[in-house]
């Protein structure tokens, strides 16, 4: 599949007709959230676990040295949290746009903290993807996201927000966290 994402995103009617729809953030869309939305609510999705396999080379990272950013890798039984947002869609162009590298909309079933849940999308970057670059040890994928850069900043400040925002929200995630840890040994 090719690094743009944007045409195959485009051509997905599961929500036409629908006035909004629930978007799942597990990445940097927690903390940034660069859209208009009608509501914002903490949630969660099963059988997904947020893993940093995923090549950046237009937002923290180049052609050259692509940077590393969150996908979801399929895990029974694992829960992955983030942030729910409720979204006209009107604003899939711009978020198609932002989740080109790679990343394709998936409908999934989203659970709030605060009780219930609803079918919405999910954009997740899967291993046949052109940007994938899959597992590798935490102490490697924190080298490469402290020497990454790119047109949306450094590499590192992608992983420390989204920590600090899986901090703020008290859901703890031990591979963004071991990732973090590796990342401050190298300074």
């Amino acid at each position: 599949m090719s690094l743009n994402t944007v045409a195959i995103n485009q051509g997905m009617t599961r929500f036409d007709g629908h006035a909004e729809v629930w978007l799942f953030g597990y990445g940097s869309l927690i903390y940034k959230a660069d859209f208009p939305f009608l509501a914002r609510r903490p949630a969660s999705i099963s059988g997904w676990t947020r893993r940093f396999w995923q090549g950046s080379h237009d937002h923290r990272g180049t052609q050259e040295a692509p940077g590393r950013v969150a996908t979801l890798a399929p895990a029974p039984g694992a829960v992955c949290h983030g942030m729910a947002y409720l979204v006209t869609p009107e604003e899939f162009a711009h978020l198609d746009y932002r989740e080109k590298n790679g990343y394709l909309r998936l409908a999934i079933c989203i659970a709030f903290d605060d009780g219930g849940s609803a079918e919405g999308l999910v954009y997740i970057a899967a291993s046949d993807n052109a940007a994938f670059l899959g597992e590798a040890p935490d102490a490697a994928i924190a080298a490469q996201i402290a020497g990454a850069s790119g047109p949306s900043g450094p590499n590192r400040d992608y992983l420390l927000a989204l920590a600090q925002a899986l901090r703020d929200m008290d859901k703890p995630d031990d591979h963004v966290f071991a990732i973090e840890r590796h990342l401050a040994r190298l300074g």
